[in-house]
């Protein structure tokens, strides 16, 4: 009836919802119950948090969020108060295969076998490829990605698809991480089936592995990543530049997916968070 004060007369539209004229107005002189201020003030944080994820939080991670702000909510609360003010996440879709074989080399062995855990940071490093259009033509970008933590511990971008550009990537991740022994596991693109990134390999003490051909599950770690990368950026925003597109990136990953983006598999954590209480939990236990 308060909506439409302006187009029916509200005696009125009280005869025809069977409500007395006086009892709408005492409704309306009633100030609001404790549980509509405490949805007033939960939503107001709830539209914090989701304009600081960039739009791109639906209710799991910021039900994730307001725990650990010390906030007590049921995540059912928090999808009808999001479905009331109109806020809603962001969905994923696959992402593209830019890496092609090379029927002229040997790939490296499988040491992964299809088991992509690990147990600590710089046991098992996982690495594709993909591309991000611009008008001014497409930068390919080359990631190296911790299957311990999801963090992006190498990352280049190049206007082709040369080998230097997954040797630039792992270059990145050596120097950060400083590894010992680590397996380097990719498909079977002929980028990483190059003699330049084998020697790489060799001398940085980089342990190459490669998954079976036309196998989804072996790169599902990275597909995941490029799919976030695209439903939270490249279909969001359009680039004039390709210098444009490398900052984007960089602040996607340096400044957001590493130390903020929640992510389901490590218990609603960021990629640095989870490293940091790992490191706190096993410093504890040897301590």
């Amino acid at each position: 009836m308060t909506a439409n004060q302006a187009v029916f007369p509200v005696q009125i539209m009280a005869r025809v919802m069977g409500v007395s004229r006086s009892g709408f107005y005492a409704w309306c002189r009633r100030p609001p119950s404790d549980r509509a201020v405490a949805d007033t003030v939960l939503t107001g944080r709830i539209a914090k948090i989701h304009s600081a994820s960039k739009k791109t939080y639906g209710s799991p991670r910021i039900h994730a969020e307001l725990a650990d702000d010390g906030i007590s909510v049921s995540r059912k609360r928090v999808e009808r108060l999001m479905k009331a003010a109109a806020l809603a996440g962001v969905s994923r879709r696959k992402g593209t295969r830019t890496t092609i074989r090379d029927d002229r080399v040997r790939p490296a062995k499988d040491l992964v076998d299809r088991n992509f855990w690990a147990a600590g940071p710089n046991q098992l490093w996982v690495a594709d490829i993909t591309y991000v259009p611009t008008w001014a033509g497409f930068i390919y970008l080359s990631v190296v990605l911790d299957a311990f933590s999801r963090r992006i511990v190498g990352w280049a971008m190049g206007h082709d698809l040369k080998a230097q550009l997954v040797i630039d990537a792992m270059n990145m991740a050596i120097g950060q991480r400083r590894p010992q022994e680590v397996i380097h596991h990719s498909d079977q693109g002929s980028q990483y089936t190059s003699v330049a990134f084998g020697l790489r390999c060799k001398e940085a003490g980089v342990r190459p592995s490669m998954g079976s051909v036309g196998d989804a599950y072996d790169n599902a770690m990275c597909e995941s990543f490029f799919a976030t990368l695209e439903c939270e950026l490249l279909d969001r925003q359009k680039f004039a530049t390709k210098a444009a597109a490398r900052m984007a990136v960089f602040e996607f990953i340096e400044g957001w997916y590493n130390p903020s983006r929640r992510h389901s598999a490590l218990g609603y954590k960021s990629p640095i968070t989870f490293e940091r209480s790992a490191q706190k939990q096993l410093q504890s236990t040897t301590g």
